[in-house]
C-alpha cells in the first residue's frame, strides 16, 4: 500500500504580498522628474560655470557701465553720465579711425599670407618621407612659443641692426660692404607682420593637414588612373574639399589676430603707424586716462570679435555636418 505525498500549495492574497513577506513600512519612491535628472547631471559643471562668469561676463559688465561715464582717472570728481556720447565720439576719432585701417590691413595680410605658406608645408606634409615626424614637431614649434616671447625674437635675435640674424646672413653673403638695415625702422608694420605670419602659419598648417587626410582617398586615386596631372588634382579635387578648412582657418585666425596686443607692443610699441585697435584701447586706458572712451572702444571690439566668431561656429558647425554625413 503506497502513500502519496501532500502538496502544499501557496496562494498569493489579493493585497500582492506573500505570507511572511517583510513589509519595509515605507511606500516606493517615486521616480525623479526628467527635469531633477537633468540638473543632476549638470551639477558638476556649476562651479566652472559660476567661475566662467565671474571672470568673463562681471568684467565686461562693468566695462558697460564704464563706457556710458565722462571718467577721467586723473580728474574723478568730475565723473558724469554721458549715454552713448563716448561710442559717438570713439567712432568719429581720426586715430581710431587709423587703427581700425591698420588693423584690417595687418590681419588681412597674416591671415592670408599664412594660409597660403599653411597650405603648402600641408601639401609637404601630406607625403610620406623619412624623417616626417620630426618636420611636423619643428614647424609647429613657432605656435606653441609665447606670444611675447616670439616677438621679442624677431625684435632682438632677427630684426637688430648690430647683432640680428638678417643683418648678419648679409654681411656674410656680401662682406663689408653690405647693407644693414634697420628693418623695424624702415619696414615696421610689415616686420609686424612677419613675426605673425610665421607663428600663426603651423596652425594653419594643421587645419590643412587635416583636411588634406580626410580626402576621399578612391576619387584622388581615380584621378590619376585617368591621367590627371597634379594641378588639375589640387584644382577639382583637393582644393573644394579643402574650401571649409580654408573658411575656417581664416575666421578663427582673423578673430585672434585682430586682438593681437603683443607683436605690436613689443616690436613697436605702436609708433610708426602700427597702432591697432588694442593698442589704441591701451593708450586710451593707461597713458590718455580716458577710461570712458576706453571702455567704448573695447565694447565695439568685443561686438566685432562676436560677429566674427559666430560665423566661426556656424562654419564650424556645417564641417561637421558635411563630416557626418559622409
Amino acid at each position: 500500500m503506497s502513500s502519496t505525498p501532500a502538496t502544499t500549495t501557496t496562494t498569493t492574497p489579493p493585497g500582492g504580498r506573500a505570507p511572511g513577506a517583510r513589509d519595509s513600512g515605507h511606500p516606493a519612491r517615486p521616480a525623479p522628474s526628467p527635469r531633477l535628472r537633468a540638473w543632476v547631471t549638470r551639477a558638476p559643471l556649476l562651479p566652472a560655470l559660476i567661475f566662467l562668469i565671474i571672470v568673463t561676463q562681471l568684467p565686461m559688465v562693468a566695462t558697460l557701465v564704464i563706457s556710458v561715464f565722462d571718467w577721467n582717472a586723473l580728474y574723478p570728481e568730475a565723473r558724469s553720465f554721458a549715454g552713448l556720447a563716448n561710442y559717438a565720439e570713439v567712432l568719429g576719432d581720426p586715430e581710431l579711425r587709423k587703427s581700425v585701417l591698420t588693423t584690417i590691413l595687418l590681419t588681412v595680410t597674416v591671415v592670408l599670407a599664412s594660409l597660403v605658406l599653411g597650405m603648402l608645408l600641408a601639401l609637404l606634409l601630406d607625403r610620406r618621407f623619412k624623417g616626417r615626424g620630426a618636420v611636423r614637431t619643428m614647424l609647429i614649434a613657432p605656435f606653441l612659443l609665447v606670444p611675447v616671447a616670439a616677438a621679442l625674437l624677431w625684435k632682438h635675435v632677427l630684426y637688430n641692426p648690430e647683432y640680428g640674424l638678417f643683418n648678419g646672413v648679409l654681411h656674410w653673403i656680401s662682406g663689408d660692404g653690405a647693407p644693414q638695415p634697420d628693418w623695424v625702422a624702415e619696414m615696421p608694420l610689415g616686420a609686424v607682420e612677419a613675426s605673425l605670419v610665421w607663428q600663426w602659419t603651423p596652425f594653419m598648417m594643421l587645419i590643412l593637414l587635416a583636411g588634406l587626410q580626410s580626402r576621399p582617398s578612391d576619387a584622388v586615386e581615380a584621378a590619376w588612373i585617368d591621367g590627371a596631372s597634379a594641378w588639375q588634382v589640387f584644382r577639382y579635387i583637393t582644393l573644394p574639399h579643402l574650401r571649409r578648412y580654408l573658411e575656417l582657418g581664416a575666421l578663427l585666425g582673423t578673430v585672434y589676430i585682430v586682438q593681437n596686443f603683443d607683436a605690436v607692443f613689443t616690436i613697436t610699441s605702436g609708433g610708426l603707424g602700427t597702432a591697432n585697435l588694442p593698442y589704441t584701447i591701451y593708450q586710451t586706458f593707461y597713458q590718455g586716462h580716458e577710461y570712458g572712451l576706453a571702455s567704448a572702444a573695447g565694447v565695439l571690439v568685443v561686438i566685432g570679435s562676436i560677429v566674427i566668431a559666430t560665423l566661426a561656429l556656424r562654419v564650424v558647425s556645417s564641417l561637421f555636418n558635411e563630416e557626418a554625413r559622409s
